[in-house]
């Protein structure tokens, strides 16, 4: 890491910053082999979460309650900059296997995380979280799948899209309407073996990695499958995503310290004009400009990380997690393409550093919302607190 500072802001303890070394020094080591060559993103991400689990960073994403583990929202940001820096497929790997988990953690009985969760901590089984549909992305209220109660479970039909780890992943949580019951919804856990269970159609993305449209033919799921009350599955949603919005700002956080270092070290020693790119203002003003939406994405990703951490598990931090991914991912892009302008002709050659950079950072401004959705999250609840002060 060429900035290692932030590690001793108050937001961060000593563990963390020993956490995040470690760490560094492992993806150095393991991640370029893991991810190996484009186009194998379905091996890479196996080969990626059964040597996060084997040295133990899915422990990060899947903690052991009973064992007195937390779900640490700083230790899972730090881990997805970290990961994001070094590659953006190893970050994927990783936080997937943190969002398929996230609500069995928060919601789960202590019997459903000792049955979903070993797996997902190893690295021997792929999870996945399945909420968007063909009609209801950003506006996830609008959903159609349907469970209908059974003597015994439900019954679950419809389908779901832009499902990561579709298609290779073994378990999802995924989320229903209740049939008849237009405003009540439902979480449950499906193991991808499911009878009725089908991968539909495989989705290629920009910045490729494991996705799908996946449906369901009258699953049957037992009840001991629901997670928490009937009728709070949009609770059991939002609750994750108030988790996993600060750890989305951090990955672009990652790539975009990435990025800035990929443009200072070629600034450094590009001849230009009897000196280097480096010396000319208007290089220096773009690195000056980067450095700055660099530390101010850092400080609202930390910021709600520390913020969720210190009030516990059951807080929200619906502002702060809207403001952390809204910024950090909005200022990584800036980031990234004054990094690509840096670096020229180099930073639109294909396999890049800077152009695989380029089109990872893209869809991070639209996946777990949207930027215009987290504005719209972050001007209601502006508008709730004016409301509560007057």
């Amino acid at each position: 890491m060429s900035d290692k500072s932030y590690l001793e802001w108050p937001f961060l303890q000593p563990r963390h910053a020993a956490m995040a070394q470690a760490l560094d020094a492992w993806a150095a080591e393991n991640v370029p082999d893991l991810v190996g060559e484009e186009g194998d993103e379905d091996a890479a991400c196996l080969r990626l979460v059964e040597a996060m689990g084997q040295a133990g960073w899915l422990a990060v994403a899947a903690p052991d309650l009973e064992a007195g583990e937390q779900l640490d929202l700083t230790s899972l940001c730090l881990t997805r900059e970290i990961l994001a820096r070094h590659a953006g497929l190893a970050d994927f790997a990783f936080a997937m296997q943190g969002l398929g988990s996230g609500a069995v953690v928060l919601f789960g009985t202590p019997e459903q995380r000792r049955t979903w969760l070993p797996g997902i901590r190893s690295g021997e089984r792929l999870a996945g979280f399945a909420l968007s549909e063909p009609d209801a992305g950003s506006d996830a209220g609008a959903m159609t799948t349907t469970a209908t109660r059974t003597l015994d479970g439900y019954r679950l039909s419809g389908r779901k899209t832009w499902i990561s780890n579709g298609g290779i992943g073994h378990q999802f949580v995924v989320f229903a309407r209740l049939d008849g019951e237009a405003r009540s919804t439902i979480a449950l856990m499906v193991d991808a073996q499911t009878p009725g269970f089908v991968t539909e159609e495989r989705i290629d993305i920009c910045a490729p990695h494991p996705m799908a449209t996946i449906r369901f033919d009258d699953c049957f799921i037992p009840e001991s499958a629901r997670l928490g009350d009937e009728g709070a599955g949009m609770k059991v949603a939002l609750s994750t995503l108030d988790i996993f919005r600060p750890s989305v700002g951090a990955a672009a956080l990652g790539l975009a310290r990435r990025a800035l270092d990929e443009a200072q070290a070629h600034a450094a020693r590009r001849p230009m004009f009897g000196g280097v790119l480096g010396d000319l203002q208007l290089t220096q003003a773009k690195l000056a400009e980067m450095a700055v939406d660099i530390d101010t994405s850092a400080l609202l990703v930390y910021r709600a990380a520390w913020a969720r951490d210190r009030a516990g598990m059951g807080a929200r931090i619906t502002r702060e997690a809207a403001m952390a991914k809204l910024h950090a991912t909005e200022a990584a892009q800036s980031v990234i393409d004054k990094s690509v302008q840096i670096m020229g002709g180099l930073g639109v050659r294909v396999g890049t550093p800077v152009e695989r950079l380029y089109r990872e950072i893209r869809a991070m401004r639209i996946y777990e919302g949207a930027s215009e959705v987290q504005k719209v999250v972050i001007a209601r609840q502006l508008a709730g607190e004016f409301a509560k002060s007057r």
